[in-house]
C-alpha cells in the first residue's frame, strides 16, 4: 500500500467507464445546455468545475488532490438524484431531458467514477 506521500505524487488513470461517463456528460451538457459550471463560473465561485473535470477524465489522467476533490463532490451531490423534476428541468437519468443535476454528475464521471474514487481512498482517509 502506498503511503498519503507517494499517493499525492501518483496520476490516476481513469477507467474506461469513467471515460465514457464524463464524455456522455459532456455531450448531454452540450445538447441540452444545463449541467455542470463552466470554468470561469466555477471560478468565480472558488469551486471545482464539472466541465474541467470532465475534460480531465476524458483524457484518462487524473491527480490524487483530483480523486479527494471527486470523492467529496460526490458526498455533496448524492442526493441530486432524489431530486423530482419537471419538463421544464428534465429528470435525472432521463437522456432525452436530463436534469441538470444528472448532467452534473456524468461530468464528474458517474457512478463508475464515484466507485472508482472511494476503491482508492478506501484505505487512506
Amino acid at each position: 500500500m502506498k503511503t498519503l506521500t507517494e499517493l499525492r505524487k501518483t496520476s490516476f488513470s481513469a477507467p474506461a467507464d469513467v471515460r465514457k461517463a464524463a464524455a456522455k456528460g459532456l455531450e448531454l451538457r452540450e445538447k441540452f445546455g444545463r449541467g455542470g459550471l463552466s470554468i470561469q463560473q466555477a471560478s468565480e465561485q472558488g469551486i471545482g468545475s464539472g466541465v474541467a473535470r470532465a475534460r480531465d477524465l476524458v483524457k484518462g489522467k487524473v491527480s490524487f488532490d483530483t480523486i479527494k476533490r471527486m470523492k467529496s463532490y460526490f458526498a455533496r451531490h448524492a442526493i441530486d438524484s432524489q431530486a423530482k423534476g419537471s419538463d421544464s428541468r428534465g429528470y435525472w437519468g432521463q437522456e432525452s431531458n436530463p436534469s441538470a443535476g444528472y448532467v452534473a454528475w456524468l461530468l464528474w464521471g458517474g457512478n463508475p467514477a464515484k466507485r472508482w474514487v472511494n476503491a482508492i481512498l478506501k484505505d487512506v482517509e
